[in-house]
């Protein structure tokens, strides 16, 4: 495969390679060529992949009720209160809950802004445009920027943190080495780029690998074994800390436990790459203009979010916590539209059914953390007969 010439000129200008973690930081959010730095790609059904709020609004009103319990609680106190979604994508998902707090806690939305933290130009400039008529004060900040005047409010994370970039790892037979992307000479002089093991890791780098279980290296894997660690969650969630006086982070995405994860058998770890709805295992396939994402590791999440102050407080699958926030019940909701609808109540059945569906959405992992708040089971993690359904 070809190179880009800005990623040839960078790559020659370091020695002709770099570490996995630097390529994949270049080629997602650098803002001239990087996937999302760009905003080259685009989410939803018809875009490169589809996301739970890009298949309609039901995603966000089941939601709603979560985020508006934790900051009803937060509402107790005075001042002003904050939703932060960080990593907003189209903003799809930021507008909806938007929508959906002030139609469903009117009280509450009059002390409620929306912020948005978005590293990327590209993507904030469509943000921009579809929450130009947002219902609730909207406004972008980073998490330094909120830091100077940390807020009370909830952090959503929604498919965010498997777009930080991983460091990828090689056993080699007797050493843990780390994987870089370096240049390669062809037979006719052609470059690409090639996966290839490099320096081994530093004796502290290599002690992380303990609690995670690749230390002793079980004897099941061969030589070329490679997965995944994720340096970026301790320093993101140390920045969104530093951002929140009191509150909630809830963090959905794709998450596997060490035992799972870090198997023998997962020999080639999780990293795919996605475009045009389409999924590869080739993380070098035109570089800047496909969506590298690799699963959270929940150990590794949980021991980041604890050294920076953040309190677990539940985690469950998403297929779980959408049925405690009242999924059946809109479901069966549904069987009372008017027969001239069927057409939207299919596609809105189809879509409820693919977000708690274990092999599509349902897998997804909701892990949520507090800080200056009591140590409460979440909403979404009781049991569903416990609740009301959720309304809008």
């Amino acid at each position: 495969m070809s190179v880009p010439p800005w990623l040839l000129q960078r790559l020659e200008a370091v020695g002709a390679a770099v570490p996995f973690r630097t390529y994949m930081e270049w080629v997602l959010h650098d803002p001239l060529h990087g996937a999302y730095g760009a905003g080259r790609l685009r989410i939803g059904p018809a875009g490169d992949f589809a996301t739970a709020p890009s298949l309609g609004q039901d995603f966000a009103a089941l939601l709603a009720p979560q985020l508006a319990e934790w900051l009803t609680a937060l509402a107790a106190g005075t001042g002003p209160l904050a939703l932060v979604e960080a990593g907003p994508g189209e903003g799809s998902l930021a507008l909806q809950l938007a929508e959906a707090l002030v139609a469903g806690w009117p009280q509450l939305a009059q002390r409620l802004e929306l912020v948005l933290v978005e590293p990327n130009e590209g993507m904030a400039a469509r943000q921009r445009a579809l929450l130009h008529d947002c219902p609730l004060p909207c406004r972008w900040a980073s998490f330094a920027e909120l830091a100077a005047s940390p807020l009370r409010g909830v952090v959503l994370a929604h498919e965010v943190l498997d777009a930080l970039a991983v460091e990828r790892i090689e056993w080699d037979g007797a050493l843990w080495r780390q994987q870089v992307v370096a240049l390669h000479e062809g037979p006719g002089a052609e470059l690409s780029l090639r996966l290839e093991p490099g320096e081994p890791l530093e004796p502290a780098a290599a002690a992380q690998l303990e609690p995670l279980g690749l230390l002793p290296p079980a004897p099941q894997r061969p030589s070329g074994w490679c997965s995944e660690l994720h340096p970026g969650l301790a320093p993101w969630l140390a920045e969104c800390a530093a951002a929140v006086a009191e509150g909630q982070l809830l963090v959905i995405d794709y998450a596997l436990e060490a035992w799972r994860y870090y198997a023998p058998q997962r020999s080639g770890g999780t990293l795919m790459a996605y475009r045009g709805q389409q999924a590869s295992g080739d993380p070098l396939l035109e570089p800047g203009a496909w969506d590298l994402t690799a699963h959270l590791c929940i150990e590794s999440v949980d021991a980041a979010a604890a050294s920076s102050g953040w309190l677990p407080l539940g985690q469950c699958r998403q297929g779980q916590a959408l049925l405690a926030l009242g999924l059946a019940e809109r479901l069966h909701g549904l069987q009372q539209e008017a027969p001239a609808e069927l057409a939207s109540v299919l596609a809105r059945r189809e879509a409820l059914l693919r977000l708690v569906d274990p092999v599509a959405l349902g897998d997804f992992r909701w892990l949520a953390y507090g800080r200056g708040v009591a140590p409460e089971l979440p909403r979404f993690s009781r049991e569903p007969g416990s609740l009301p359904p959720a309304t809008g």
